[in-house]
């Protein structure tokens, strides 16, 4: 399926407010998706025999900047039979507090493998993920400050008395 069909896929089962927008300038297409819709879309995506996107190759945690002061979750999707990928990406404002986290909600009942992706994505990002089974750091020592892939992080000098910066 073409993204054009995609799209109206999805629009006629959801309506027009589930996709917000589209990006075509880069090298893989990708629909912008309202976020507290990504579970439905991805069900919808999964299950759906015109499409069929059975795994999640890669979920990646992006901080737009400090300026944007907005979060957001890229979706890598394949469809292993139809040899067809599909890029979604959903976003937020936050206002970078530490102490509130932005939050999206978890696909880990879609597809299995987004458990250690958005475990990641929460460690390195600091995006948090509503419904996840396990949420924790995975690459990170527990007690590590921060999230190192924030535009405003600061490398801290040492840990436990070792020199790391």
């Amino acid at each position: 399926m073409s993204l054009k069909e995609i799209k109206l896929l999805l629009t006629e089962k959801f309506g027009n407010e589930v996709i917000v927008g589209e990006e075509t300038g880069g090298l893989q297409a990708a629909l912008l998706i309202t976020p507290d819709s990504i579970i439905e879309v991805c069900l919808e995506l999964r299950n759906n025999p015109k499409t069929y996107f059975d795994f999640l190759s890669s979920l990646t945690g992006i901080d737009y900047g400090v300026e944007a002061s907005r979060f957001g979750v890229v979706y890598h999707l394949a469809s292993i039979p139809y040899r067809t990928q599909l890029t979604l990406k959903i976003s937020k404002e936050n206002d970078r507090d530490l102490n509130e986290l932005p939050s999206f909600n978890s696909i880990t009942s879609v597809y299995r493998t987004a458990d250690w992706h958005e475990r990641e994505a929460y460690d390195l990002t600091g995006i948090f993920f509503e419904g996840h089974p396990d949420l924790r750091r995975i690459l990170l020592p527990d007690d590590w400050e921060g999230y190192p892939l924030r535009k405003d992080y600061q490398n801290a000098e040492y840990y436990k008395g070792i020199k790391i910066d």
